[in-house]
């Protein structure tokens, strides 16, 4: 739950520049989170240069893959309907392939392959280098598998294709994996366990990125604060590193002052923040440096004690406003965002409130919001029961999205009258005279398009607001540019 799930980008086909010499055709899919997005770019560099070209028609595929997502059930359903399409397709052309790569691939493994029989390959996230020898498997006529989870592997030598229809935002991961075993979560058991990437390799990638032009990287991982380099290796066994290990370690605050004082004119962000492991060493270097966006993604799940504990989420109610403080005194123009789970087992009326209340001594300015579904094969499918009832669920939920709806619009309202820097990423949606952009913290910005560009940083002062929008005028670029 702690990955932000971009509605809009679900089911997004990977379309990439053609090299004239490759002669087979991959259709590629992605569904979940943004690390889900990311790595669907190294897959696309990995077969890239095994012989296959990215095509947006499935008809004509050689090999169809699916990067798939377990947070949620409805994730789950949308990707067996999707799988249902592939075969129709494979009925007609038999020689294309149907792989499943990511969360899904490692839970359902002998499902998808033995039981169902319904793709040719299944490839873990961990396993993706493998992708070539995995498909010579399959073009010998047997099904293909590699689920085994890594402890080293980041990617960190592959540079990812990007996605090149925006040339101006792009996402650099910087861990895989995770350690913080909340009980609703699957990630620790499909991504496996914590490790961070080599920092020269990020800083390699950012200056590649910048090198092509793009203008604004997100930082990204399962818990990016928890970001520790020691020369390799699993992030638990930092205690058994040797004392030059330890002190030449990189964390999380020094690597975004790197990347902040590496490239001045390139915009910074980061997610996913967890409350236990933002240091008020990261919230000092955020307020510091300019480019580093005033957005802070930071998970809380519920305002009750009780159940963070039922949770197992590694900070209480009054840790985590304790921390909200301190990012209002250090970074107090910074945004901040959320993700909700209503109705997880046991929740009463009177845990619920505790979120309503939490909700309104924090006053986010947007946030990702869900009922509880169980997910097999995590701590709480195991050993909880699901008992809240659906419209229970489903009544709190309402009233979480209510209270974050008129939450939204305060902290809109604030902004108007300011000069905000916005960063130009397309024209907008609803006219085609006006840009489309986000502004530091992340709040998106329409602005009539004069004659500035796309990939431009332009002041902009708001003169009007939904509760998710802001309006403006442009006033003039910023130094940024």
């Amino acid at each position: 739950m702690e990955k932000i799930i971009e509605e809009s980008k679900q089911g997004e086909s990977l379309v990439l520049e053609n090299k004239p010499e490759n002669t087979k055709k991959l259709f590629i899919e992605s569904y979940g989170c943004a690390m889900n997005f990311s790595d669907s770019e190294v897959v696309a560099s990995i077969l890239s240069d095994g012989g296959y070209n990215t095509t947006s028609v499935l008809e004509e595929a050689d090999l169809v893959l699916v990067n798939t997502c377990s947070i949620r059930d409805k994730a789950e359903q949308t990707i067996r309907k999707r799988l249902e399409k592939y075969n129709a397709v494979k009925r007609t052309n038999p020689k294309m392939k149907v792989g499943v790569l990511g969360c899904m691939a490692e839970r359902l493994k002998s499902q998808f392959l033995e039981e169902e029989k319904i793709v040719d390959l299944v490839v873990g996230p961990d396993a993706y280098k493998d992708l070539p020898n995995l498909l010579a498997e399959v073009e010998e006529g047997r099904d293909a598998i590699n689920v085994i989870l890594s402890k080293e592997e980041t990617y960190g030598d592959i540079s990812p294709v990007r996605l090149m229809s925006n040339g101006i935002t792009a996402l650099v991961s910087i861990t895989r994996g995770c350690d913080n075993m909340c009980t609703f979560c699957v990630v620790p058991f499909t991504r496996g366990r914590e490790r961070s990437r080599e920092p020269q390799s990020i800083m390699n990638e950012i200056k590649d990125l910048w090198e092509k032009g793009f203008k604004e990287i997100t930082l990204l991982g399962q818990n990016v604060d928890s970001y520790l380099w020691y020369g390799g290796g699993l992030k638990k066994d930092f205690v058994n590193a040797s004392e030059m290990q330890k002190a030449t370690a990189v964390d999380f605050d020094q690597l975004l002052e790197m990347v902040a004082v590496g490239f001045p004119k390139m915009r910074i962000r980061f997610s996913t923040s967890n409350p236990q492991d933002m240091h008020e060493s990261i919230l000092h270097v955020i307020a510091k440096y300019p480019n580093i966006c005033k957005h802070i993604h930071l998970p809380v799940q519920s305002g009750s004690n009780r159940i963070l504990k039922e949770m197992n989420r590694l900070h209480s109610r009054e840790e985590y406003m304790a921390l909200i403080d301190k990012i209002r005194a250090i970074v107090p123009d910074a945004s901040i965002s959320q993700d909700m789970i209503a109705g997880f087992p046991t929740e009463t009326e009177e845990d619920h409130q505790d979120t309503m209340s939490l909700m309104e001594y924090v006053k986010y300015n947007f946030g990702y919001m869900y009922s509880y579904s169980e997910r097999p094969g995590t701590l709480a499918g195991r050993k909880m029961k699901d008992d809240v009832e659906e419209e229970t669920k489903a009544r709190r939920l309402q009233e979480i999205v209510d209270l974050q709806q008129k939450h939204a619009w305060f902290r809109s309202e604030e902004f108007v009258g300011k000069t905000v820097e916005v960063l130009v990423e397309k024209v907008s949606k609803k006219s085609k005279e006006e840009f489309s952009g986000r502004n530091s913290q992340s709040i998106t910005v329409v602005f009539p398009k004069e004659n500035y560009k796309i990939g431009d940083f332009v002041n902009v002062k708001i003169t009007s607001c939904t509760s998710g929008t802001l309006k403006g005028e442009a006033v003039g670029l910023s130094s940024m540019n």
